[in-house]
């Protein structure tokens, strides 16, 4: 802490921040991916949204926004450059064309195999233990799912 500071501000002090480290360690921990994913074109997010898919299966935009705690306008781009990847295919609905339908393509179906090695290369990086790594799993779950319980 840099000069004395008043009571009333001590709560715009960067180190009082719950926010900022759980910012700069997502930040690190994204950036543990980049060189992994690098040689399959694919960014974080699209490493998640494929991680959507082979669990849940196909499904419309609205699904994978609900599980990865993002929006239409963030996921629209990234499935047009899985797209063009060749990961999936995005088809408008026959019943409501506002709903566009995401599906796997072979290429994203085979993707599984070649990347199932990512999560421990990623989980060595991580100096906790995997009690320490539960405990921090189960609290940020707490936070996530808070805002859904409103």
């Amino acid at each position: 802490m840099s000069g004395k500071v008043k009571p009333e501000y001590e709560c715009l002090l960067l180190e009082n921040q719950l926010c900022f480290p759980l910012y700069a360690a997502s930040r690190q921990i994204t950036a543990y991916y980049t060189p992994l994913l690098k040689p399959y074109q694919l960014t974080y997010t699209q490493y998640l949204t494929l991680m959507v898919l082979w669990e849940d299966g196909d499904q419309p935009v609205g699904g994978i926004c609900s599980r990865l705690h993002l929006d239409t306008g963030t996921m629209t781009p990234v499935l047009k450059k899985m797209e063009k990847l060749g990961y999936v295919t995005r088809t408008r609905s026959r019943l409501d064309e506002r709903v566009v339908n995401i599906a796997l393509t072979k290429k994203g179906k085979d993707l599984k195999d070649e990347l199932k090695s990512i999560p421990p290369l990623i989980g060595n990086e991580i100096p906790l233990t995997n009690e320490e790594a539960e405990q921090l799993y189960k609290l940020l779950y707490k936070i996530l799912d808070y805002k859904e319980e409103e």
